[in-house]
């Protein structure tokens, strides 16, 4: 019977519990969190006065490349899916996730597919000369056709999005197939509603990214020219296949960190979530609308402008779902009785600064407005606002809500409100007067620019490493929790009657250890 229960390296390696594999997710998630993150700091101390005095300009277009792919293939993903694997078993009343095998297939892709991405900055000649990709991380072409190790790059693409698809059918087949009886799709919790679509959203578009990095494949080695001018190609044609995979993929970042919020503001609020229907529908629009609204990132290639009208209307369409979210979310703190844990701070946090990023996203969705904002560090700041402020600070939200429940110990209060002080004003440094220098027209993707935007840039920098280095402190509390700690009770919350830590709003409570009473 001890095949059933291995135990050490090989329980890892040949796990099929959904919580085991949850925990690989998070972990590799973390892992490639602080090397995308190292990266960054290497972008920040460049970009801390003007003039080259760190690295070789090369080196720096591979780090932004780098750093924007990990970052998004490697840490916010991966974090999601390990969040899903965790909770939507439980929080629907399954045993597990519907295919286990197939779930350990979908995490054991991840650490090869980074590898493979990463395995070029290391191979041949000087390091720090760059060998890696230096093509940014949308990797337009014809600029990512003459990088010699493209094949290294597509193949990690490709099995970055192979994993995907994987664990989205594992998702849509558990939820669909598994849910506690009396649980029907209106009383799921609206973290599963959330992943229930993202999950859509990635068997929709995953299958574009592969299709277009398989034509950059077949244009540099079998001599098609899909995006070669020179052969009567198109290279905006690998603009419109890249965004009408890039948009929704935002999506698919930002919609399973609007279920993590919509979990945890209830609860420290004591109030069911405002509007759950809504809630839903509003996600669903998003996704919806997340296919249309592609070329909003392409309005200086010159499309006429009936095209750029177009994609202007849309862009500013998909706001009015996303504000019907902000406004459920601060609708159920209305008069809550709301105390402020640290999980709570992060939600908040994230309702504030992703609305932040909205508006600078609007902004950039008017087109005549969008020439002058367009690859300067105006956009920078508007996605890392949506992207850090906003997916990464709910994955750290979510992971104090439930690591009680994951661990069996209580994180220190105090250090995770000390994180989050530390995390949150130095985030704000870092990025916030990135807006300014790019309003002023510095450009993105450049290792040096006018001493003109020198001061901002040092402020934005030295937030930047604050910001960097209050991970580990993440790090150490993350570490401290698992080893032991104060026992975490059933009440963990205390006074959030009823409301545990999966508010399952607006169904019945239970514990999710056995099936709710059908009525």
């Amino acid at each position: 019977m001890s095949d059933h229960h291995p135990t050490g390296i090989k329980r890892w390696l040949f796990t099929t519990n959904h919580k085991d594999i949850g925990t690989l997710y998070l972990w590799f998630s973390f892992t490639m969190l602080l090397i995308g993150g190292a990266m960054a700091m290497v972008i920040r101390a460049e970009l801390y006065q003007p003039g080259m005095q760190v690295v070789e300009p090369n080196f720096f277009n591979m780090m932004t490349t780098m750093h924007g792919l990990i970052m998004v293939f490697g840490a916010i993903m991966p974090a999601m899916v390990g969040f899903a694997n965790w909770q939507v078993p439980m929080m629907i009343g399954a045993p597990d996730m519907a295919l286990p095998r197939m779930n350990n297939w979908s995490f054991w892709i991840l650490p090869f597919a980074g590898t493979m991405l990463l395995f070029p900055m290391f191979s041949g000649g000087d390091f720090l000369q760059g060998q890696g990709p230096a093509f940014g991380w949308t990797f337009y072409e014809p600029l990512s056709g003459q990088y010699e190790k493209l094949g290294f790059f597509i193949f990690a693409v490709h099995l970055l999005g192979i994993s995907s698809i994987m664990g989205s059918i594992n998702i849509i087949a558990t939820i669909f197939n598994m849910r506690a009886p009396g649980m029907t799709l209106m009383k799921m919790p609206l973290f599963v509603w959330t992943w229930l679509i993202t999950a859509f959203l990635l068997i929709a578009v995953m299958p574009v990214l592969a299709g277009a990095v398989t034509m950059m494949l077949t244009d540099k080695y079998f001599g098609t020219s899909f995006f070669d001018a020179a052969g009567g190609g198109d290279p905006v044609l690998f603009q419109h296949v890249f965004w009408f995979f890039g948009h929704p993929e935002v999506y698919i970042m930002i919609l399973p960190a609007f279920g993590i919020v919509s979990q945890i503001i209830p609860t420290f609020a004591r109030k069911p979530l405002f509007g759950y229907a809504s809630m839903v529908y509003a996600t669903a629009a998003i996704a919806f609308l997340s296919f249309i609204v592609w070329a909003h990132h392409m309005f200086t290639v010159g499309m006429p402008v009936a095209g750029e009208l177009y994609f202007l209307y849309a862009t500013v369409m998909i706001a009015v779902p996303t504000a019907v979210k902000v406004f459920n979310w601060t609708a159920t703190m209305w008069k809550g009785s709301m105390t402020f844990e640290t999980p709570m701070l992060w939600a908040i946090a994230f309702v504030f600064m992703f609305t932040i990023g909205g508006f600078t996203g609007l902004m950039l969705g008017v087109a005549p407005a969008d020439f002058q904002y367009h690859d300067t560090y105006f956009v920078v700041a508007h996605f890392h606002y949506v992207l850090v402020t906003g997916a990464l600070f709910a994955i750290i939200g979510g992971v104090y809500y439930w690591l009680p429940k994951w661990t069996g110990n209580m994180y220190s209060e105090k250090l995770g409100k000390l994180h989050f002080w530390i995390s949150t004003i130095s985030v704000n440094v870092l990025f916030f007067p990135q807006h300014f220098v790019g309003l002023e027209g510095m450009p993105r993707r450049i290792p040096d620019y006018n001493p003109m935007f020198a001061d901002w840039n040092m402020v934005s920098s030295v937030g930047g490493f604050v910001f960097g280095a209050s991970q580990l402190l993440f790090l150490y509390i993350l570490i401290k929790t698992i080893r032991g700690g104060e026992k975490a009770t059933d009440q963990v919350w205390e006074g959030a009657e009823g409301l545990e830590w999966s508010i399952p709003s607006p169904a019945p409570y239970h514990t999710f250890e056995t099936a709710p009473e059908v009525k």
